[in-house]
């Protein structure tokens, strides 16, 4: 499984923004009683952080995904090293990709660059 960790990261944020807002509604709400409270809030929450999550799990700003290995061999120059390899971005998806190809960081750097100019977006 790929873990996009920019979603991830931005997820628990996200969870743990609720926290004051969702205590901050239910010390309000506390005269109606705890469990109306509770109910309350969570709606509340649920109205707002619905639309945070939609943004966080389908916003193409955040789908670029990497995959990183030690000690591979480059497929542009053949050294041995930590190897990079882009996955995934908005334009540009090779997460089934037979034959992976990983490449050094300096090599990875100038294939980045390449697909940038060829108008990939990552």
């Amino acid at each position: 499984m790929q873990i996009n960790f920019k979603r991830y990261g931005l997820y628990l944020v996200r969870w743990q923004l609720s926290t004051p807002i969702l205590a901050g509604v239910g010390i309000i709400l506390v005269s109606m009683g705890q469990l109306a409270s509770a109910i309350i809030a969570n709606l509340i929450g649920g109205l707002i952080f619905f639309w945070v999550d939609q943004f966080i799990f389908t916003s193409h700003a955040l789908d670029s995904q990497w995959e990183v290995k030690e000690n591979i061999t480059c497929v542009d120059c053949g050294k041995t090293a930590r190897g990079y390899r882009l996955v995934r971005t908005k334009d540009y998806d090779r997460t089934d990709d037979p034959e992976p190809e990983f490449r050094c960081e300096a090599c990875s750097i100038k294939k980045s660059d390449e697909l940038k100019e060829q108008g990939f977006n990552h």
